[in-house]
């Protein structure tokens, strides 16, 4: 992605410059193929994750070089905008490594992009490298995933799991996953959609039991007989084999 002189121009002129060269960039041949990843239908410009993630991370380099963390800020709430995949990740991309100097109202800003969430794509970029680190380097913003756990809206509740992963890898927030755990035990149950909220959890407690398996196999123990199926499978994944028969069997 080519570098782009960013004198005297808005955010919004400069996302719309990226979105061309997203499109022009792409490969249609690959954004046919992203669509087998999906149950919903995706928009998609045909990149690999990698070369997003590489020209995201020029792209930031050169908006840095000339304007300021709140005109990239800006860009990125731009981009988020929309339906296009590879726009919603470019945007996440620009300020991954940024989450420690954008502070409360990053903070706000991001929570406000779980409602513009499209597909498990864009919304685990979001939670996993923006949320998630967010939430491990100020424990005290956790609160705001029990709100997000009674959310109507599915990628809040999956949200709710997810950005408590980076945390829990760092023995952070045992309450808290047992807490959310417990919200989200029986989400829609019956609903292949929402078996997203599900794999969500599961993976939040896969990371708990893989590195903590002394804290979390009793409470694995303990849900064992009401919790989804899926909700077990995933989460034992790491266990060792004698306690995942102990969970499973």
């Amino acid at each position: 992605m080519n570098q782009m002189p960013l004198q005297a121009k808005a955010p919004k002129r400069a996302a719309a410059q990226i979105r061309l060269e997203l499109k022009d960039g792409g490969s249609q041949q690959h954004a046919v193929g992203v669509q087998w990843f999906f149950k919903e239908e995706i928009q998609s410009r045909g990149w690999y994750t990698a070369a997003l993630r590489k020209a995201a991370v020029r792209t930031r380099r050169a908006i840095l070089g000339e304007a300021s963390l709140d005109f990239l800020m800006k860009v990125a709430d731009d981009l988020f905008h929309g339906d296009i995949l590879e726009e919603k990740v470019f945007a996440v991309f620009l300020l991954e490594k940024l989450t420690d100097q954008l502070g409360d109202e990053g903070f706000r800003v991001f929570e406000s992009w779980l409602g513009r969430v499209s597909s498990w794509a864009d919304h685990d970029a979001l939670a996993h490298y923006l949320l998630s680190p967010m939430l491990a380097a100020q424990p005290k913003r956790s609160a705001r995933v029990f709100v997000w756990a009674k959310n109507k809206n599915r990628w809040h509740r999956r949200a709710a799991a997810v950005a408590l992963i980076r945390g829990a890898r760092g023995g952070l927030f045992e309450r808290e996953i047992i807490r959310v755990a417990n919200l989200l035990l029986h989400d829609a149950a019956d609903d292949d959609a929402d078996k997203m909220v599900q794999k969500g959890l599961g993976w939040l407690l896969r990371e708990w039991t893989r590195d903590y398996p002394h804290r979390a196999l009793p409470f694995l123990m303990k849900i064992r007989a009401d919790a989804p199926r899926l909700v077990l499978r995933t989460a034992c994944e790491k266990l060792a084999p004698a306690g995942k028969k102990k969970v499973l069997g």
